[in-house]
C-alpha cells in the first residue's frame, strides 16, 4: 500500500469512527434527558434517579475489557460494526418501557454502545505513527461531544413530540451509522494480533501498578465527565429551576467542550507529553470543584443595626463558567492519560485502553448513584462536588508521589554537585 492511499485510509478510519463514537454516546447518555419526564411519571427518588441515568453507563464499562482484547485479536472494523448493530433494537424498545425495571434492563442492553470507545481507540490508533497517535485519539474521542448532541437534541424532541420519541429517532439514527461506518472504514491485518496473544498474556496488564494508577487518572477526567454529564441537567433544573431544555443546554456548556476539545488535547499531549499536561489538568480540576463544593448559603451576622442576612454561593453563571472550564481540563485530560497508554503500551493499546476506559466507565456508573445517594443522606446538591473534589485529591497525591517527586528525584542526581551547592 502506497503513503498516500495509507494516510487516505487512516483518515477514513478515524471520521468514520469518531462519527460512529458521537452516536453512541449520544445513545450512552440519552436517560440524561429522558430520565428526568420518567423520574416524574415513576415518582423516583434521587438515588433512584441516579441509578437509571448509570444503568447504560455499567454494561458499557464492564464490557470494555474484552472489547479491547477482541479488538486487539480480531481487528476494530469488524469488532466496532457488530457492537453498533446490537444496540439498535434495544434503543427502539425503551419507548415502550412503563415499569421502573423495564427501563433498568433495557438500559443494560443499551449501555453496550459505551463500549465503543475502547474499539475505536485502538483502531484508530494503530493507523499511525507514534509521534501522531495522541492526536489521532483525541480526535477520536472528540466523540464525547455526543453527550451534548443529546442535551441539545433530545430536550426538543421530548417537548414536540414526547420523550418516548426519543429513543425511536436514536435507533434509526444508529442504524444508519453502522451502514456509513462499514461503507467508509477498513481493515489492516497487520493491526490484529489474531491467536499470537493469548488471553492470559493479555491479562497479566492487571499485575502493572501504572495500569491501576492510570486507572485512578481516567475515572475522574471520564469517569467525572460521564456522571456529571448525566446529573448536570437535572442540577440545574432542581437547583436554579430551569425548565428541561434551558437546563439541557446550560449543561451542554460541560459536556461539548469535554468531548470537542479533546483532539486538543491529543496534540498538547504529542506536544508536551502525558505527565505535565495530565499534572496541570488535575489541579485545574481542583481548583474549580473547590469552588463548586461551596453550597447555597445564608449566613446572619449579629451586628449593631441588629442582624444581617448574607447569601453565599455560585450564581448560574458563576457556576456554569467553572463547570465550562472543568469540562475543558477534563477534555485535555482525556487525551493525555491515552497518550501514557500509547507511550507504555504500544503492543496492547487494546487491552490496557480497556482496562483503563473500564475503570473510568464505572466511574461513571458509581458516581451518579453515589450522588444521588448524598443529596437523599445530606439534603445538599452540590455534596456530588464534594465528592469529586476528594477523588482528584487522591490522584494528585498518586502522580505527586510516583511521577513528579521521581522525576525531581532524578533531575537532583543528573545535577553536578557544584549545582547542588549554589
Amino acid at each position: 500500500m502506497t503513503s498516500a492511499a495509507h494516510k487516505r485510509k487512516a483518515w477514513s478510519v478515524v471520521i468514520m469512527s469518531t462519527l460512529a463514537f458521537t452516536v453512541c454516546f449520544m445513545v450512552w447518555m440519552m436517560f440524561a434527558v429522558i430520565g428526568i419526564p420518567i423520574k416524574k411519571a415513576l415518582d423516583l427518588n434521587e438515588t433512584q434517579f441516579g441509578l437509571l441515568v448509570a444503568m447504560p453507563v455499567l454494561t458499557g464499562s464492564l464490557i470494555r475489557l474484552p472489547l479491547g482484547m477482541l479488538t486487539d485479536r480480531y481487528g476494530g472494523r469488524i469488532v466496532f460494526a457488530i457492537l453498533m448493530a446490537s444496540t439498535v433494537v434495544p434503543i427502539w424498545m425503551i419507548s415502550y418501557g412503563t415499569e421502573y425495571w423495564h427501563y433498568l434492563v433495557t438500559g443494560l442492553f443499551v449501555g453496550v454502545a459505551g463500549g465503543s470507545f475502547t474499539v475505536g481507540i485502538a483502531y484508530c490508533a494503530r493507523w499511525f505513527p507514534k509521534s501522531q497517535q495522541g492526536t489521532a485519539m483525541g480526535i477520536f474521542g472528540a466523540g464525547n461531544s455526543g453527550a451534548a448532541v443529546t442535551k441539545l437534541v433530545a430536550p426538543a424532541l421530548v417537548l414536540a413530540y414526547g420523550w418516548q420519541f426519543v429513543p425511536q429517532v436514536y435507533a434509526a439514527i444508529m442504524l444508519g451509522t453502522v451502514v456509513l461506518f462499514w461503507l467508509f472504514t477498513f481493515d489492516d491485518p497487520a493491526h490484529k494480533a489474531g491467536h499470537s496473544v493469548t488471553i492470559k498474556e493479555q491479562l497479566t496488564a492487571l499485575k502493572d501498578p501504572k495500569v491501576w494508577k492510570y486507572c485512578q487518572y481516567y475515572s475522574i477526567v471520564f469517569g467525572g465527565y460521564v456522571a456529571l454529564s448525566l446529573w448536570m441537567t437535572k442540577y440545574y433544573v432542581t437547583e436554579y429551576g430551569f425548565d428541561i431544555k434551558d437546563a439541557a443546554f446550560l449543561a451542554a456548556c460541560f459536556s461539548l467542550p469535554g468531548g470537542v476539545l479533546r483532539a486538543i488535547g491529543g496534540w498538547m499531549s504529542d506536544k508536551w507529553g502525558a505527565h505535565s499536561v495530565t499534572w496541570w489538568v488535575l489541579w485545574i480540576s481542583w481548583i474549580c470543584l473547590f469552588f463548586l463544593s461551596y453550597p447555597q448559603t445564608e449566613l446572619t451576622v449579629k451586628t449593631v443595626a441588629g442582624p444581617q442576612t448574607y447569601t453565599l454561593g455560585l450564581n448560574v453563571w458563576a457556576f456554569t463558567a467553572l463547570m465550562f472550564v472543568m469540562g475543558v481540563a477534563w477534555a485535555v485530560g482525556k487525551a493525555s492519560v491515552f497518550k501514557y497508554i500509547s507511550d507504555d503500551y504500544p503492543k496492547n493499546i487494546g487491552v490496557i485502553s480497556g482496562i483503563v476506559g473500564l475503570a473510568g466507565g464505572m466511574g461513571g456508573f458509581l458516581l451518579p448513584v453515589m450522588f444521588g445517594a448524598l443529596v437523599d443522606l445530606t439534603g445538599i446538591r452540590s455534596s456530588c462536588f464534594m465528592l469529586m473534589y476528594g477523588v482528584v485529591w487522591v490522584s494528585l497525591i498518586w502522580m505527586y508521589w510516583t511521577e513528579v517527586r521521581k522525576m525531581d528525584l532524578m533531575g537532583r542526581h543528573r545535577r553536578h554537585p557544584a549545582d547542588i551547592l549554589e
